[in-house]
């Protein structure tokens, strides 16, 4: 075995200057500028180094004209899908996206009409409603259900929403906010769905390869070949670099390829950037030894937090996490209103905090916390929380 790389993440990076949104705006977004921000999910850790100086390397050279996409960008990806997934992605399949969120919209209107029904499954990462309002479809909300600490979905009332008529069906996985990573039964069941009711199933999997020890994601394209699955993936959650802008979407069927493809070359709309196609190979290719450091130490953060608030307030609950770098805090013993429940993160613990609101009306009561910052910050803003309890 070689030496182990040492990733820095207790190091704090004045990001400063950087026209960052998640300290830049903080005073738009809580009216004031004194809260330690845990919001917005991107990392306060540096990317991996082999990402950083893959693109110094690649500014050294004084053009930056138009690009294409090399052949080693898609050889990287299969490579790190077979690998930490046992994924085999045919080429051919593959569509570099500008983006999951743009993805998800440019799907909907390719794979559906004006006035269908799509699903989502709340709490859920706010995009997913304005990607079927903002294309003129119906939402169709199938909640998960909490079970004591944890959530799954339910599945009765998914049968119900898929035979009224829906024509997809949002899957988050793993899902952002709630932590959980699907196991296979459960994911077999969603497809036995789909497949009597014809359902389309869009797989946002952006945070596949951020799970904790003892879970393991499964891709839901490796379970069925007779079902329409897209999946979106993209190395920017892993690797800390979502400001890069670039994703891709696996898409089995040629057709529906094309489809989506017509769609972005409608509006004009592509993600082809030297820095954002060095960055995305240079993350997949040598990104490992990084990420497997990152996950052990959200591992530990994550464990510190949840005896934190176990050990020192029965007010706030951590749901239980299973994967992402988010965390999903349950207030509702506090018998605050939603508005009441952000002013009092924001102006008495000084803590930045996602609404849970903004996930659907089932997230009312709850807050949304991203825990990939240097530990002692984390800490310190749980202690903060505490002591305005």
């Amino acid at each position: 075995m070689g030496e182990k790389i040492v990733a820095d993440f207790d190091t704090i990076i004045d990001r400063d200057g950087t026209s960052n949104v998640k300290y830049g705006v903080r005073k738009a977004v809580f009216g004031t500028e004194d809260v330690t921000p845990l919001w917005v999910a991107d990392m306060d850790f540096a990317a991996p180094s082999a990402v950083t100086n893959a693109l110094v390397e690649r500014a050294r050279h004084p053009i930056y004209g138009y690009t294409h996409y090399p052949d080693s960008l898609f050889t990287a990806m299969q490579d790190w899908f077979v690998k930490r997934h046992n994924w085999s992605i045919d080429k051919k399949t593959i569509l570099i996206c500008p983006g999951v969120v743009p993805s998800m919209h440019a799907v909907i209107d390719a794979l559906s009409e004006e006035g269908d029904g799509i699903i989502v499954q709340p709490p859920i990462y706010p995009p997913f409603f304005s990607a079927v309002t903002d294309t003129g479809r119906k939402i169709i909300e199938n909640p998960l259900k909490l079970d004591g600490n944890e959530y799954h979905i339910d599945l009765e009332h998914l049968e119900q929403c898929a035979a009224s008529g829906a024509k997809i069906l949002l899957l988050c996985s793993p899902h952002n906010p709630v932590g959980r990573v699907w196991q296979q039964h459960e994911l077999e069941a969603v497809l036995d769905i789909a497949r009597r009711h014809q359902l389309i199933i869009i797989s946002d999997e952006i945070h596949a390869d951020l799970i904790y020890p003892n879970y393991q994601h499964i891709p839901l394209a490796t379970l069925a070949d007779d079902v329409t699955i897209i999946t979106a993936v993209s190395p920017s959650k892993t690797f800390n670099i979502p400001g890069l802008g670039l994703s891709s979407l696996v898409i089995n069927d040629r057709q529906q390829w094309k489809a989506i493809k017509q769609v972005f070359d409608r509006l004009h709309i592509n993600a082809i950037n030297p820095f954002s196609i060095t960055a995305f190979e240079a993350a997949y290719r040598e990104g490992e030894p990084w990420l497997d450091e990152l996950m052990s130490y959200l591992d530990e953060t994550y464990r510190q937090v949840v005896m934190m608030f176990e050990e020192q307030t029965s007010k706030i609950k951590v749901i239980k996490s299973q994967g992402t770098y988010l965390l999903w805090l349950d207030c509702r013993a506090l018998n605050l209103t939603d508005d009441q429940l952000k002013d009092f993160f924001v102006k008495q613990a000084r803590v930045g905090l996602n609404p849970g609101i903004s996930f659907g009306a089932v997230g009312s009561g709850f807050m949304r916390m991203n825990i990939a910052a240097p530990r002692h910050i984390i800490l310190d803003a749980c202690q903060s929380i505490i002591r305005a309890l």
